[in-house]
């Protein structure tokens, strides 16, 4: 086993090696624990693939499912960037500050425009996880899903919407912020095309 093992050419190659010249019982278990209990073998492994994210379904209907992050300190505000899975509707609330109150507040507002939602998505920022936000939703019966912790690119569409949101600001140099902001929905609402295909690629 010493003599097989001896370039370290791992458990596969090992195995296809000794079955050409030797033989023995619970020789492929003997081979498999000379590789795992060796050392350098474990140091030089190579790093298993990341695991594929599994897309997000698509809803079948608008302002069902939201997906919700914070964009900033960014222009010297922060902001509430929600963004629609199925229409890809945007909306973008400028805030001094993040905290749950200021977030449900936000909220309240929109949900007296468009409704009420069936799931919220977020990250695990304290003002999504705290005692105050999770009454809010269990109290208006909206299902709230937490992305997986240090793992932004599970919620992908909010990150690419605060990405496009960014990218268009820096373009909209005249004005204060609001009407940065509404300048910026114009180009959303004039150019959808591209703007679905920065949100969708």
């Amino acid at each position: 086993m010493d003599t097989l093992h001896e370039a370290h050419p791992g458990i596969t190659r090992m195995k296809s090696v000794a079955r050409g010249m030797v033989w023995w019982p619970n020789m492929d278990l003997d081979l498999e624990e000379k590789v795992k209990t060796c050392e350098i073998c474990q140091q030089s492994r190579p790093v298993p693939p990341e695991s594929t994210l599994h897309p997000w379904e698509w809803p079948e209907k608008p302002w069902s499912r939201l997906h919700l992050d914070y964009a900033g300190p960014f222009l010297g505000k922060l902001f509430l960037v929600c963004i629609d899975a199925h229409s890809k509707w945007l909306e973008v609330v400028p805030l001094n500050s993040s905290t749950s109150t200021v977030t449900i507040e936000c909220l309240r507002r929109m949900f007296a425009t468009h409704g009420l939602p069936e799931t919220v998505v977020t990250d695990n920022g304290t003002c999504f996880t705290s005692d105050e936000f999770t009454v809010f939703m269990k109290k208006n019966g909206i299902h709230h899903l937490c992305v997986a912790p240090y793992h932004p690119a599970s919620d992908g569409l909010a990150e690419r919407a605060v990405q496009t949101f960014k990218n268009g600001m820096k373009r909209m140099t005249e004005g204060n912020i609001e009407t940065r902001i509404s300048r910026f929905f114009v180009q959303v609402q004039n150019n959808p095309t591209n703007y679905d295909r920065s949100l969708t690629s």
